[in-house]
């Protein structure tokens, strides 16, 4: 288990580093000649706050060790043994159950080197290392050093002629760009984005009043509260000590989201290259199947028992930090109950759209809901006698979110599927595992399978009915030629309408006409003299599905779309179709750094940051074939928001 949360971690550190333009270690090198064939080269690091560099020495089967050696090519010198290091650290690690070497905040390292050519003026090391906090990025980075005293320049970013020439294609001439820019567009945006964190906060609480009526957690009520109660001489001192430790629950799981904002500092399509990776949706879908398995009791998921062991004996010092101590043991210990929940808010939070704040939206909104109870019960111990007492149906709410688990597995899967253009996880397939799920549910609540864990009770008849409700609901979209508002409760989860296994006038949403290049769209739309709607969505964008499925498809709306504008449709996540060779290409972005077009994602997903200055999908902008700004750019909303937004920028294209 130690392992496999190691390896996460790696494996988010590993995508981020692949799309971003940062790292946490700051370098300067230098050289002192030290007789007619031997130099130090001299590596000046700098570490960031709350990060730590491993260092060469560190045991090679834990994490990585650093290396230095000579860059690929490189000849008429090597290196004298291993580098001599400035001051590092040690600390035992659990996880690897040995002590690991490593830096923190600086680090100096100075290489030897014998050469053995007289006429070499330059040479270059390569530095292959592993920086890490809360998870690690490799980092793996050349650098020169001058012999004769001369300054080395760093080499400026450029790029061949063609490349220079695709280029050009991307920067485009906008008109009237200040529409974009305007003072309603941009408080539509904080109006939607405050209303999307208040739904992740809400959906933290529900995940943390799940998780609050589950074997892990449930029974350490009365214990908790007793505590308190028992442990202070007056009532209120008591009560203060509670409202504590709540605050404190709600704390400790409002941090550990805080790893995941060092992403909103790197490039602005970092989020939704994560969020729509083929293999990490394909890792969430593994990790969830696990996760449904624990929850139906086929093994269980726990933290290593060294951990809450530390932090119960810590509990003991009393006051704030016994207290916080305490909270941190019952994060620990109901871990095999909370995880599974979490792991879910974290997979689903990982979105190109505020995808940090909306996970510590949700971790907050888990935390309060948790906490809440201990609170409350503590204010009015006489509540207890309410309560409930812990039964078989702890054991049936478990089972229940394993059934919720296993659907929501399908939905990464699918996303992987429709990125990667598999075509295996076609609609009417999707939609007929969930209905297939329901329906097990449904059999475990009326008891024909599963363990009952007691009498069947009424209210757990009422679940699954419920439950068969939902099945019965969901039958009808594996149907051929299903109605474009049926199922329109899944619109976002389940994949799109067109993605279907029965035969599809067109892969356009609402089969609505639409072009997926630009520079064909744009040339059909001189043609026929009519303005352009540039959508930029993404297959596994769930806003995007949303839209189209509930607002598009109103008649008004998709009348309008069909008939007054071309609609170019660019798929920002489309990295598994690669470009034809003669049309990959270098693109110099803004910060100097070059980036790689070799998709047609790559490709979409530039050209939306360079010219609009935004990553997040859906993202509509409404121009004239000459490329004139025609409204503000409009995004997630309502349906007379975005009807009022077509008409107004049809009118201006008019006049």
């Amino acid at each position: 288990m130690k392992k496999f949360f190691t390896l996460f971690l790696l494996f988010i550190g590993l995508v981020t580093y692949a799309q971003s333009d940062d790292n946490p270690i700051v370098v300067e090198t230098t050289t002192e000649k030290i007789s007619d064939t031997e130099y130090d080269l001299i590596f000046n690091i700098q570490i960031a706050e709350d990060w730590h560099l491993y260092s060469q020495f560190n045991p090679e089967d834990a994490s990585l060790p650093m290396t230095i050696s000579p860059a690929e090519g490189e000849t008429g010198f090597a290196v004298s043994g291993k580098a001599t290091e400035s001051e590092t650290e040690t600390e035992f690690s659990e996880i690897w159950g040995k002590d690991e070497i490593f830096f923190v905040d600086e680090a100096k390292l100075v290489q030897r080197i014998t050469v053995s050519d007289p006429s070499l003026t330059k040479v270059i090391l390569n530095l292959d290392a592993q920086v890490c906090k809360e998870y690690c990025l490799p980092f793996d980075e050349d650098f020169s050093f001058s012999l004769n005293g001369e300054t080395v320049e760093h080499t400026v970013a450029e790029v061949d002629e063609k490349s220079q020439n695709l280029s050009q294609t991307l920067n485009l001439d906008l008109k009237n760009t200040i529409l974009l820019k305007s003072s309603t567009d941009v408080g539509g945006e904080n109006e939607g984005e405050e209303k999307s964190l208040l739904n992740i906060f809400i959906l933290g609480f529900v995940g943390g009043l799940l998780a609050f009526l589950t074997p892990c957690v449930f029974p350490m009520v009365p214990l908790t509260v007793s505590f308190f109660t028992k442990k202070s001489e007056k009532k209120s001192g008591g009560i203060g000590s509670a409202l504590l430790y709540g605050f404190f629950i709600v704390l400790i799981y409002g941090l550990l989201s805080l790893p995941f904002h060092y992403l909103d500092t790197l490039d602005p399509e970092i989020l939704n290259n994560i969020s729509t990776n083929v293999w990490l949706n394909i890792f969430f879908f593994v990790v969830l199947l696990i996760f449904a398995g624990s929850f139906f009791g086929f093994y269980e998921l726990t933290l290593p028992s060294s951990w809450s062991n530390k932090a119960d004996s810590a509990s003991g010092i009393g006051g704030f930090i016994g207290t916080f101590f305490m909270a941190l043991t019952l994060a620990i210990v109901s871990f095999s109950c909370t995880g599974p929940i979490l792991g879910s808010l974290l997979a689903g939070s990982l979105t190109s759209t505020g995808g940090a704040m909306q996970l510590s939206a949700g971790m907050i909104g888990f935390g309060a809901a948790l906490a809440l109870p201990f609170a409350l019960f503590a204010m009015f111990p006489g509540w207890l006698n309410s309560l409930p007492k812990s039964g078989g149906w702890l054991n049936t709410v478990k089972v229940v979110l394993g059934f919720l688990e296993l659907a929501f597995a399908f939905k990464f899967l699918s996303n992987a599927d429709l990125v990667g253009h598999w075509g295996i996880l076609k609609r009417e397939i999707f939609i007929g595992i969930w209905a297939l799920i329901a329906f097990l549910m449904a059999l475990y609540l009326f008891g024909f399978i599963g363990k009952k864990y007691g009498k069947i009770s009424f209210f757990r008849i009422l679940l699954g009915i419920a439950a068969l409700g939902v099945a019965v609901y969901l039958a009808p979209g594996v149907m051929q030629k299903p109605a474009w508002n049926q199922n329109q409760l899944l619109s976002g989860f389940a994949p799109p309408k067109f993605h279907s296994i029965y035969q599809q006038d067109n892969m356009c949403p609402l089969n609505l006409n639409c072009f997926k290049d630009f520079e064909e769209g744009v040339a059909y739309a001189k043609s026929v003299n009519k303005p352009i709607l540039l959508d930029f969505t993404g297959w596994a964008c769930v806003n995007c599905r949303k839209m189209e499925e509930t607002i598009w498809s109103q008649p008004d709306v998709y009348n309008m779309i069909n008939d007054k504008y071309v609609l170019i449709s660019l798929y920002v996540d489309d990295h598994q179709k690669q470009l034809p060779v003669e049309e990959q290409f270098d693109f110099i972005k803004a910060n100097g750094k070059v980036k790689r077009i070799r998709t047609y994602g790559d490709k979409w997903a530039t050209l939306q940051v360079a010219n609009f200055k935004n990553a997040s999908q859906p993202y509509y902008v409404l121009m004239s074939p000459d490329l004139e700004i025609l409204n503000s750019a409009q995004q997630y909303t309502d349906h007379s928001t975005y009807l009022n937004w077509l008409k107004t920028g049809f009118d201006r294209f008019n006049n």
